[in-house]
């Protein structure tokens, strides 16, 4: 791979999913020894939890599998439009945001993470407002395959 690739985890909070996705993809880019490859971020749509750590329970399954992560909640700005050569959503209503977020002329990419999925479960629902972390260990699989899979697919490309 010739030129540093950019990567953008985009969800409603930033505080459960794209983090979730930042620190599988993160993890996935080391164990292949791409990690000089790629720039990896995440963002949400609203600025509700901007400058706050991770949902507890997306920090313990990010702990129960040994995803090391210490980023805190952002914003998505116009500039990651023109930064970032892909950004990907958690769910329709995210790319829906992107796309109107997104400036005519901006370079990035969009593409719903679960597209990428083997499994076809396109939609990676949020868990913030679950009882427990099921939702939450549901999202590490999900963001699992379809990272691993979108990986695939960039190296097979370049």
């Amino acid at each position: 791979m010739g030129t540093k690739k950019r990567i953008l985890f985009v969800c409603l909070g930033n505080t459960c999913r794209s983090p979730i996705a930042e620190a599988v993809f993160m993890d996935l880019v080391k164990k292949a020894g791409y990690q000089r490859d790629w720039e990896i971020d995440s963002a949400a749509i609203e600025s509700w939890h901007v400058g706050n750590r991770p949902n507890p329970r997306a920090v313990a399954i990010m702990e129960r599998y040994y995803l090391g992560y210490d980023n805190r909640a952002r914003q998505i700005t116009t500039e990651d439009f023109y930064t970032f050569d892909y950004i990907l959503g958690m769910d329709d209503y995210n790319i829906e945001d992107l796309h109107e977020l997104r400036p005519k002329d901006a370079t990035a990419h969009i593409f719903l993470l679960g597209d990428f999925d083997p499994q076809g479960e396109r939609i990676i629902r949020d868990p913030y407002c679950d009882n427990n972390s099921d939702g939450f260990d549901k999202c590490y699989h999900q963001a699992m395959r379809s990272c691993k899979s979108f990986l695939e697919e960039i190296y097979a490309v370049d």
